[in-house]
């Protein structure tokens, strides 16, 4: 969600044996993510709302929303169920915080977290609610102590190298002049620890076409194959269809803090408009403006993305194609995700080497 314009690993389940079953399995996945592959049709689920958190405990669904002024939460068996799944009330603003947005659903420590914005204006701050349960029994809020104390929305959570992080989109200062991706360490699942540190500005001309302000928001944390992290994002304002995704891949051996350690994919890689897509990435067909994603993982564990080859669910929220885009014409979509490997992130006229090759993805509708 955008401000308006202005001035240790879970192992995975046991696969079919059999040398030729993998071996198919591998070949159609590869296929279906080829560039000039034709995709599915689009997921488009009946739930007309933004910014979907989803993660999978055991064979159960999970997803949170923001609804007026407090947050629901859903379970189904699928995540194309979600949509019809009954809403359970988890938590309502009563203290009047204000503009209630993008919640996110973690697993940490055995218990479940919530971490959602609220605010007016320049004082939206991240808020924290957890549970032993994910649909029942979270605690009252706490405002995350989050370093600076700066306008604060789209946090997360996640663990990487050992070490807890907080990842969130902010100003720099107090007046809303860009959307800045920050990333600070955590002593606990709401004890920011240290200084923030920025790890990505809206700079590219690929995430400059829509401002007032520039953003880059919404980060999701995942590992790859290499188990290299990478935090991606939507660029673009939210309020436009050229809303997309884009992927900071940190160097193997990286110190997530350092900024010239992450390299930035040099496009969208799930986008609308060709224009903007990285060269390799075709633009949607069915969707316009995709963004504000979520990986969903086994218990939202980063470490238990898909090896190469395979599909993994992803949700996210679009206006279908032909629909006048504006907020409230989202709705969520299933879709899937790939990694894509041998691909060269490129940058000049910084610290560091110029180019990085690795992992990227590939999004599906």
């Amino acid at each position: 969600m955008s401000a308006r314009p202005t001035g240790s690993p879970v192992k995975r389940a046991r696969r079919p044996s059999g040398v030729l079953v993998l071996a198919l399995s591998l070949l159609f996945a590869l296929v279906a993510a080829l560039p000039g592959a034709a995709p599915a049709e689009a997921g488009q689920t009946s739930l007309r709302a933004a910014d979907p958190s989803v993660l999978r405990v055991g064979s159960t669904y999970v997803a949170v929303q923001s609804t007026g002024n407090g947050i629901d939460v859903r379970r189904a068996s699928s995540t194309a169920g979600l949509a019809t799944a009954p809403a359970r009330r988890i938590w309502t603003d009563g203290r009047n915080l204000g503009e209630v947005w993008a919640p996110e659903i973690v697993r940490d420590g055995g218990r479940y977290h919530v971490y959602f914005t609220a605010g007016r204006g320049a004082a939206h701050r991240m808020y924290a609610i957890s549970s032993a349960s994910p649909d029942s029994g979270y605690t009252a809020e706490t405002r995350l102590a989050l370093p600076d104390d700066k306008w604060a929305i789209d946090g997360t959570l996640f663990t990487f190298g050992g070490q807890r992080w907080f990842v969130w989109s902010g100003w720099a200062g107090d007046t809303n002049v860009e959307q800045n991706l920050y990333i600070a360490r955590m002593s606990g699942p709401t004890t920011p620890t240290g200084a923030r540190y920025v790890i990505s500005q809206p700079r590219e001309p690929w995430e400059r076409v829509v401002g007032g302000p520039y953003i880059n928001e919404s980060p999701e944390a995942i590992e790859d194959p290499n188990g290299q992290l990478h935090v991606v994002y939507s660029a673009n304002g939210s309020w436009s269809d050229r809303y997309c995704l884009g992927d900071l891949r940190l160097r193997a051996g990286g110190d997530p803090t350092y900024v010239w350690d992450w390299y930035k994919s040099n496009g969208c890689l799930f986008g609308s408009h060709r224009d903007t897509m990285m060269s390799g990435w075709d633009p949607t067909l069915h969707v316009d403006g995709p963004g504000h994603h979520s990986f969903v993982l086994l218990d939202g564990d980063i470490a238990t993305s898909p090896p190469a080859g395979p599909t993994f669910p992803l949700m996210f929220h679009a206006v279908p194609k032909g629909t006048p885009y504006a907020w409230e014409n989202r709705f969520w979509y299933t879709g899937g995700f790939c990694w894509w490997g041998g691909t060269t992130y490129r940058r000049a006229n910084v610290p560091g080497a110029n180019t990085d090759t690795g992992w990227s993805l590939k999004f599906f509708e």
